[in-house]
């Protein structure tokens, strides 16, 4: 088991839900990942224990990041693309796939260029700086969209150009061209491309022509944003994932095969997880609506049913949302990271294995502090500071009233670490504050 993090205060700047288990980046670049590792998806070089704490598995230069069933795949900054987790269908690309394939450490697999990646249940997608869709992994439902129904351990390209944005759902496939026309391959089982029909198809079909600006999949229902900044779904909703105000219940389809309007405007980013939705409008507050049974929406309910029109979880400040099978990840404006839902695996991050229907406040925020000794008098103090700012260490023996003193320290820009002379007195009360400086 992991270790509770004490140092590495930068903030959290994206995230990523799978399964059971999730992936985020702080502002160093650095790759953190945490819950369930029979795979090895959590690329830490095992396969045995799920991780109840978040553990660092790359230290820099990591700069987006993609989760879903038990495999995972990040960018550098160079623009390769690295997988890591299960391979039994060929998703992470590498050329050997087979039932018991997997990797413990990551693999790199596209060596530059790759500027976007999607995560699916055993497929998975990713574009290239010129525009170009690529694909790799299980394909039966044609959800590569090659023409064919055979699988590929090799990453093979899909569309040549003018791909802007992908979404990797359970068995299908959205992506977005440049027009911002939507398309679709795949499964279609429950209508979750969109197209009027309940029939699969193996290759690109357009579902809207124009205006779609952002897209989201996972098992059996798609969302999508348009430029007015109206939320529309469709597919599966037999947990009210849809938000329409109905449980789809008609055998067997139990959805809608055809793009419905949920909310009209002001919405700014969605998320698709099992069988739930999340979203976050332009007042930062977040809302969901699906399944609850394990308390991914938040709402301090484990609902069975769940709820099938939006409810509000939060009021303000909510900046990025990630969700998984089961659970579900938020980011604040102040860099901290929260999380709810299911957390048999530990996926939460939170040290333990007992699941929340409320978010818990997993690291963060912007303010704080973490001390280590260095040895002799010296200590060396992390801290989450503003991009581009400055900061000194100021000491009091009183806060009534205070007596600031500067501290000699080396200098230091915001993320720390400040490595200052002066430790604490252990025969006085001392108090300690990090401030701005010119």
């Amino acid at each position: 088991m992991a270790q509770a993090p004490t140092i590495d205060a930068q903030p959290v700047t994206k995230i990523a839900a799978g399964y059971a288990h999730s992936l985020f980046l702080k502002s160093d670049g650095s790759l953190w990942a945490m819950g369930y590792n029979f795979c090895g998806q959590l690329g830490d070089g095992t396969y045995s224990m799920d991780s109840t704490f978040p553990e660092k598995t790359v230290v820099s230069n990591v700069t987006a990041i993609a989760a879903d069933n038990n495999c995972s795949l990040f960018l550098k900054n160079d623009g390769s693309l690295w997988g890591m987790g299960l391979n039994n269908a060929g998703q992470l690309g590498y050329g050997i796939s087979n039932v018991t394939n997997k990797t413990d450490l990551p693999v790199q697999i596209v060596v530059s260029g790759v500027t976007a990646i999607a995560a699916g249940e055993d497929h998975n997608l990713f574009l290239k700086n010129d525009g170009s869709l690529w694909a790799m992994g299980q394909n039966i439902y044609g959800q590569l969209g090659d023409g064919t129904h055979n699988n590929t351990n090799r990453p093979e390209q899909i569309v040549a150009s003018n791909v802007t944005a992908i979404a990797a759902g359970a068995m299908h496939s959205l992506f977005l061209e440049s027009d911002g026309s939507l398309w679709g391959m795949g499964d279609n089982e429950f209508g979750e491309l969109g197209d009027g029909t309940y029939n699969n198809t193996n290759q690109p079909e357009q579902i809207v022509p124009s205006n779609v600006t952002a897209i989201a999949a996972d098992d059996g229902h798609s969302l999508f944003l348009k430029s007015d900044g109206s939320l529309w779904a469709m597919g599966r909703g037999d947990f009210g994932q849809l938000g329409d105000g109905v449980y789809h219940s008609v055998y067997p389809h139990y959805g809608t095969n055809q793009p419905e309007e949920i909310v009209a405007s002001n919405v700014t980013a969605i998320a698709v997880g099992g069988y739930y939705s999340m979203f976050l409008k332009s007042d930062g507050s977040l809302w969901a609506m699906g399944n609850d049974a394990n308390g991914e929406l938040g709402d301090g309910k484990y609902n069975n049913h769940g709820t099938n029109q939006p409810e509000q979880i939060l009021a303000s400040n909510v900046t990025a949302i990630a969700a998984g099978d089961s659970h579900s990840l938020f980011l604040k404006s102040d860099g901290s990271l929260w999380a709810m839902g299911i957390d048999g695996s530990g996926q939460l991050g939170d040290g333990l294995t007992t699941s929340v229907n409320r978010p818990k406040q997993i690291l963060g925020p912007y303010n704080q502090i973490c001390c280590q000794l260095l040895g002799g008098t010296n200590m060396q103090l992390n801290f989450v500071g503003i991009a581009n700012t400055n900061y000194a260490l100021d000491r009091s023996s009183s806060l009534s009233p205070p007596n600031w003193i500067p501290q000699a320290t080396n200098p230091a820009s915001s993320f720390g670490p400040l490595v200052f002379t002066n430790p604490p007195d252990a025969t006085t009360n001392n108090f300690w504050r990090i401030r701005s400086v010119p």
